[in-house]
């Protein structure tokens, strides 16, 4: 029941809807309204209806002089409008409305499912790598970003619903994206490392940056869930000075690193080619070390005859007898006796060594083997364990772990044995201390 009974007779119901097949704010007029004529625009007649579609919620704004008031409506909706459905209503109509007079109320109705796309353009502007900051390259960026509203409460205390103009808000949003692309983009080669000349090809990284960015501002500033932002393209405008100038430092920066590397390369190609000549030699001496002794035995040889052949040179070997330069010199007699001997001694090892063989090996100092132990296998709940020496099986018998019982094996036995039945085994027992009887209380 409406809360001023009947209307007036004559009167009509308005029917309160939105038929625009697209729209984000649209603002309700009764029929035959005049606008910007407050009186009637805003005139609403008691027992019209509502209707909101799903996706839809209508604002109902009232205007007092103690404030505003609003009351929301989420479809879908189709009733009479009755205190009932609006509590705000019933606290502020008062005497004033009585007997069907209709009551104020702005209507606006917001659209919650459509999802508005704006296109945006950044012209050229100078993005600098922070590695030559003389060079400004000029990048323009081009896109979409796509907004629909979710929050409608907070959406309404940023933006008055009553002089509401959607190419206005357009632009608005339009000319923010613009802005927060320009920085994302400007900031890419310091914070995200991406070289101005790949901008081009980054183009999805700067998206998802650019995106996240845009999703926290305009959802803070305009009260706008962005769904979604597309970055088109990411121009660098090539026939500047700026580009021609980076890429050609870039260019020489590029070739000298390469060569430097070349280099370092070719440097280590040789290094590991060296290192391999020389293991192989190593491994071709060590695989022929009898030849290889003797070779060095015979050049020790040759540099002793060679020695011993220079001796008579200068006197070193001559006789002087004190007059005329005639002399014994026995200084130079005694080294070539030395030379000789070691001559004499090389030679005669060179000699051995052929008489017995070239290719036989060098003889090593012998290791005497190990001195062998006795182990045996003892089975463990039908395991084997082990081996274990004499001294463990001793301890393992004074900690009740082997007993006479016990089945034992060693290597050479045909098959398991009592560890009593064993030679090698019986005198761990007859050592062995029993077992402390318990102790009775």
């Amino acid at each position: 029941m409406s809360l001023f009974g009947k209307p007036k007779a004559g009167g009509f119901m308005d029917e309160i809807r939105c038929d625009e097949p697209s729209y984000l704010i649209w603002k309700w007029h009764p029929a035959g309204s005049v606008a910007e004529n407050n009186n009637r625009e805003n005139a609403i007649r008691w027992g019209s209806s509502l209707r909101v579609k799903d996706g839809e919620v209508a604002v109902f704004v009232y205007r007092q002089s103690d404030g505003t008031m609003q009351d929301f409506i989420v479809g879908p909706f189709d009733k009479k409008i009755e205190t009932s459905n609006f509590p705000v209503l019933a606290s502020i109509v008062g005497f004033a409305y009585a007997g069907g007079t209709p009551f104020q109320a702005e209507v606006y109705f917001i659209n919650l499912a459509n999802i508005v796309q704006v296109k945006f353009g950044v012209p050229f502007f100078d993005v600098y790598d922070p590695r030559f900051l003389d060079f400004g390259v000029p990048v323009a960026v081009r896109g979409t970003v796509s907004f629909r509203i979710s929050d409608y409460r907070e959406f309404i205390k940023l933006h008055r619903l009553n002089n509401f103009n959607l190419a206005d808000f357009q632009r608005q949003i339009r000319d923010a994206v613009s802005r927060y692309v320009k920085d994302t983009v400007t900031n890419a080669p310091a914070a995200h490392n991406i070289p101005v000349i790949q901008l081009e090809s980054k183009t999805a990284q700067i998206n998802d940056v650019v995106e996240y960015d845009i999703g926290e501002r305009l959802k803070e500033t305009f009260g706008v869930t962005v769904s979604g932002v597309d970055i088109g393209a990411i121009e660098i405008d090539k026939q500047s000075d700026g580009y021609r100038q980076l890429m050609a430092v870039t260019k020489n920066i590029t070739t000298a690193k390469m060569q430097a590397e070349a280099t370092d390369y070719v440097e280590r190609l040789r290094i590991q080619r060296e290192e391999g000549q020389y293991a192989q030699h190593k491994q071709t001496q060590s695989a022929n070390i009898g030849a290889f002794q003797v070779e060095k035995q015979a050049e020790v040889g040759i540099a002793g005859a060679e020695a011993l052949g220079h001796m008579g040179e200068n006197g070193a070997g001559g006789v002087d007898l004190g007059s005329g330069g005639a002399g014994f010199n026995p200084a130079a007699m005694m080294a070539g006796i030395a030379v000789g001997g070691a001559v004499g001694q090389n030679i005669a090892g060179t000699m051995n060594g052929m008489m017995s063989g070239i290719n036989q090996q060098p003889t090593i100092d012998a290791v005497p083997p190990p001195i062998p132990t006795i182990s045996y296998h003892i089975a463990v709940s039908g395991h084997a364990a082990g081996p274990y020496d004499m001294n463990t099986l001793s301890a393992m018998v004074r900690s009740g772990q082997l007993t006479a019982a016990t089945l034992v094996w060693k290597s050479g036995m045909a098959a398991w044995s009592r560890a009593d039945a064993v030679d090698e085994l019986k005198g761990l027992f007859k050592t062995a201390m029993p077992p402390i009887p318990p102790t009775e209380n």
